[in-house]
């Protein structure tokens, strides 16, 4: 059974930094891409950053030169560090595996966790 487990979710200033981490339980963690989307309330899921099975990354064009994705596969941890934080990157951000590559949509990745919360104040 595959599990992701996010955290690092929190409260920031605006241009502030938070570290996201998704422990992956389960040998799929080095067979996949591996992904950070966040969800907005009335908006569709956004992929925010992306890393295949061989460390090749994508961006959305709002994060590229804020966030960086990485992968511990010794700890089976997949990282997001984000830097400048803006205030329109308040929202609930998921871990996602079980992709085929990278980019791709939210139907492309087959495990989900649940969620962790980043709010960015002004």
């Amino acid at each position: 059974q595959v599990q992701l487990v996010e955290s690092g979710g929190g409260s920031v200033q605006d241009g502030g930094s938070l570290r996201l981490s998704c422990a992956a339980s389960g040998d799929i963690y080095f067979k996949h891409a591996m992904a950070w989307f966040r969800h907005a309330p009335g908006k569709e899921r956004e992929m925010v950053a992306c890393i295949t099975r061989f460390g090749t990354t994508s961006y959305a064009d709002s994060v590229k030169g804020r966030f960086t994705i990485s992968r511990d596969n010794s700890k089976h941890t997949l990282y997001l560090q984000m830097n400048s934080l803006k205030p329109e990157d308040t929202t609930m951000y998921y871990c996602t595996t079980g992709g085929t590559g990278c980019p791709g949509r939210p139907t492309d990745f087959a495990y989900w966790g649940q969620g962790t919360q980043v709010t960015v104040s002004s």
